[in-house]
């Protein structure tokens, strides 16, 4: 049996989309439940092996211009049928509820995550013009996008990505295939200074301990004061000092 065909069994029978990952696991586990050569032979295939597997069957399906397709959204494979018999299967099965639609600030602000992610919440106020804080609480809410780390700049303020809840609600494999945004990805963003520390890893000093260097860089010393200073110490510190990163809702899913 060819790997395709075991592929469309198995989606075509699941409740849910599954990722190539997810797949290589029903392969591996297909062993325990029979004698067949062909599972054993299945067993270890790769991801990757999945993957074409998926991308051949999804060709077939789409020459064949049958009623459904298979297509991958936010990485997963699953079986759908085409838009134009929507009214037909909404007349058997009901029409299932959408959340509301995404209001034009919260997509530019979701526009601004996806294209320039990880992001902060300042960086995305300096793209925008404007506070973000409710827009970011909405998205947030909708799991649109979520905390996905920390700047390494004064404050280490949260940074932003987008989640497969956002590819899923616009229909989308994965970012890469995003409509290019060329003008948006050009906005300079101003970063905050460095933080500046007596060593890496460490939390920041208070300011009179940290001394900068000419190499700009800087160092754990406690300054002396001046009355206390020799003549080899003031000499010293006179000469070189030590070393020490939608546009628009594309569509109805």
């Amino acid at each position: 049996m060819e790997l395709k065909f075991i592929l469309e069994s198995i989606l075509f029978s699941a409740q849910q989309p599954l990722t190539p990952k997810e797949l290589r696991d029903v392969l591996a586990g297909a062993v325990e439940h029979t004698e067949d050569p062909a599972a054993k032979s299945l067993k270890k295939t790769s991801a990757d092996a999945i993957s074409t597997a998926l991308e051949e069957l999804a060709r077939e399906h789409e020459q064949a211009q049958r009623s459904y397709r298979l297509v991958c959204i936010a990485d997963a494979w699953q079986f759908v049928s085409q838009p134009e018999y929507a009214p037909w299967i909404k007349a058997l099965v009901g029409h299932r509820s959408r959340p509301s639609r995404l209001s034009q600030p919260a997509l530019e602000t979701l526009s601004i995550i996806a294209y320039r992610q990880p992001i902060t919440r300042a960086e995305i106020e300096q793209v925008r013009g404007v506070a973000v804080d409710g827009v970011m609480q909405t998205l947030l809410e909708r799991g649109l996008v979520e905390q996905v780390g920390r700047a390494e700049v004064i404050g280490r303020p949260n940074t932003y990505g987008t989640t497969n809840v956002f590819l899923e609600y616009f229909g989308i494999r994965s970012l890469d295939d995003l409509p290019a945004a060329d003008e948006l990805r050009r906005i300079v963003v101003q970063k905050p200074e460095e933080l500046l520390t007596v060593d890496p890893g460490l939390a920041t000093a208070p300011p009179e301990q940290l001394k900068l260097g000419e190499n700009g860089k800087t160092t754990g010393e406690t300054p002396v004061p001046p009355d206390q200073a020799t003549a080899s110490e003031a000499a010293e510190e006179s000469g070189p000092a030590s070393k020490n990163r939608f546009a628009a809702e594309a569509k109805d899913s």
